[in-house]
């Protein structure tokens, strides 16, 4: 029958799309690892953007003489930058922010983790560092480059001393670069050139972030990491795997760029009004992969005795929600909370994120502020839940009808479709009924799994009892005896408490669903909650315990409905 088939259908859909978000979305994708003995660079390169030039050539260290983070951080000149959320420090030789680390967040949920490490010197094991200059077409004019000895007025950069960098190319040229931060994460540098010389020169602002070796990836297909950026209002994204042979480069007048990992974003926010040319390149260095992302601001004419100064800023930090978002709003960056891969499902992702905030601030925990999402989420579709479980319930009471009209018109297939849709009219039935809460659940589940995923909020966010981090699976496992076997099971064998829990309760809640009349249907439906329970198993904690939540507020609405209407079938004579 048509209304049997539609069922099925809707329910091998909703696997159909769980299995495939799964395994399409939420499987790593193999990336090539780089070899541990591949030589480091120490570079800078071009902007990549007319005038091909560059401020520096590029060298390589060899492996054998390769130092480490803290030995080339300790060789050279230096100011210290020090702030609530930033400990690192500028390199004098070069002028560039190559070493910073975030105080506030840990590597690892364990107390004596070490501080997450975003950017590293050249020289050092996988270089990654931020660097502002000049380039000019004119070779007979000198500009900074990598070796390029600056001279500062202080020793430390913090919220409330900003300093400055100053070089001068012995040919009448002193470039100033004036830097500040503030208590999160944005540098606010301005580059200015005084010209003391007889003649007018022209110059080009740039900035790039270098990035040496291939990061160690997510690698999941939901998830951007690599170069990306807002040009000419579009938000573009460009895998690192993608780069090597098909290199991006857009003009653009608004926007931003920068190199993202999951919970970390290195952005140069360019000035709005000014056109540049962005470009996201890679190239070889001594065997190991060099990504760039850089702009070329529109040329600057310094006359004789003037000067010129371009204001532009870097974000180098976590990828708070909030503080982003206040960064895009405070300086005008264009989409700059696109940063934080909310991705197909913005429309709900978002809102979902600054609801479970608010619930946070209010409960003080992400375990409870989800379950008080649920709550919410509930009362919002009490309605239409309401009218599904009616219908629901009103499909088990004509059980025993439907029955008799299957004996009595066993022979006449369309008496008895026909028979069936008269019953379900008078009853108020709907075959439907029961997969409707199901199918309306699936965006909702997308959507915050999504949130779970990719907001830095949730990192390391603790519930109760076993549950250290929301964003996990549930590290608990029945068929080891939750640790008591020393064996390590199949993949597809691991199984939570809260998952088992989750499935439990989708079991409870399927006994209260009227029984389909056709046995295939009935079969498929029976072991729906024994294929959900191992597969949300590899979901995120916070999820399951979403879903469990949901379950069991549905069985006590489901519960209160069936005490309270009356039982009765208004049989066709």
């Amino acid at each position: 029958m048509s209304e049997q088939r539609n069922v099925i259908l809707a329910v091998i859909l909703s696997i159909a799309i769980l299995l495939g978000y799964q395994y399409l979305f939420m499987k790593p994708t193999p990336h090539p690892a780089v070899p541990p003995t591949s030589p480091t660079a120490s570079d800078s390169t071009t902007p990549a953007a007319p005038p091909q030039v560059g401020p520096g050539t590029e060298t390589v260290t060899p492996v054998q003489t390769r130092q480490s983070r803290e030995e080339v951080i300790s060789a050279g000149p230096r100011v210290k930058i020090n702030t609530p959320r930033l400990q690192g420090s500028i390199s004098l030789v070069g002028g560039r922010i190559d070493d910073l680390m975030l105080p506030t967040y840990k590597e690892t949920e364990a107390p004596d983790s070490k501080a997450v490490t975003l950017l590293s010197p050249s020289g050092a094991p996988k270089p990654y560092f931020i660097e502002m200059g000049w380039s000019t077409s004119d070779q007979g004019v000198k500009v900074p480059t990598a070796t390029t000895q600056w001279t500062a007025n202080g020793t430390e950069l913090t919220p409330s001393t900003p300093v400055e960098l100053w070089w001068d190319n012995g040919q009448g040229l002193n470039f100033v670069h004036s830097i500040s931060v503030d208590d999160h994460y944005v540098f606010t540098v301005t580059q200015r050139v005084e010209n003391t010389s007889d003649k007018a020169v022209t110059l080009y602002p740039y900035g790039l972030i270098a990035r040496v070796g291939l990061p160690v990836l997510e690698g999941y297909s939901v998830l951007h990491e690599g170069p990306l950026g807002v040009l000419d209002g579009k938000l573009e994204e460009v895998k690192y795997e993608k780069l090597k042979d098909k290199p991006f480069s857009a003009d653009t007048t608004g926007g931003w760029i920068g190199i993202t990992d999951k919970y970390w974003l290195t952005g140069l926010l360019f000035d709005q009004k000014i056109p540049v040319h962005a470009k996201f390149t890679e190239r070889d260095v001594g065997g190991t992969p060099r990504y760039q992302v850089d702009y070329l601001m529109k040329a600057v004419t310094v006359a004789p005795g003037a000067s010129q100064e371009v204001t532009n800023r870097v974000f180098a930090g976590a990828k708070e929600v909030k503080t982003i978002s206040a960064y895009e709003e405070k300086f005008g960056i264009d989409k700059l909370d696109h940063a934080v891969d909310f991705g197909w499902f913005y429309f709900l992702t978002k809102p979902f994120f600054y609801i479970l905030d608010y619930l946070y601030n209010l409960f003080g925990n992400f375990g409870l502020a989800i379950l008080g999402f649920v709550v919410l989420l509930r009362l919002a579709m009490f309605p239409l839940a309401n009218k599904s479980y009616r219908s629901m319930n009103a499909m088990k009471r004509v059980q025993p009808e439907l029955k008799k009209l299957q004996e009595r018109h066993k022979d006449d297939k369309a008496k008895l479709q026909q028979e069936m849709m008269a019953l379900y009219k008078r009853e108020q039935a709907n075959p439907m009924s029961g997969c409707l809460p199901m199918l309306i659940q699936i965006p909702v589940f997308f959507a915050l799994y999504k949130v779970l995923f990719i907001t830095i909020e949730m990192r390391h966010a603790p519930f109760y009892g076993w549950i250290t981090d929301l964003s996990a699976p549930d590290p608990t496992n029945i068929f080891t005896a939750f640790g008591l076997i020393p064996w390590t099971p199949p993949e597809f064998m691991h199984l939570g408490l809260w998952p088992l829990a989750m499935g439990i309760s989708m079991w409870l809640l399927q006994k209260m669903s009227p029984a389909p009349p056709d046995p295939t249907q009935a079969k498929i439906m029976q072991f729906l909650p024994i294929i959900f329970t191992f597969m949300l198993a590899k979901f995120a904690a916070g999820l399951v315990i979403y879903w469990a939540f949901s379950n069991c507020l549905s069985i006590l609405q489901q519960y209160v409905l069936l005490k309270t209407e009356k039982p009765h079938v208004h049989v066709k004579k």
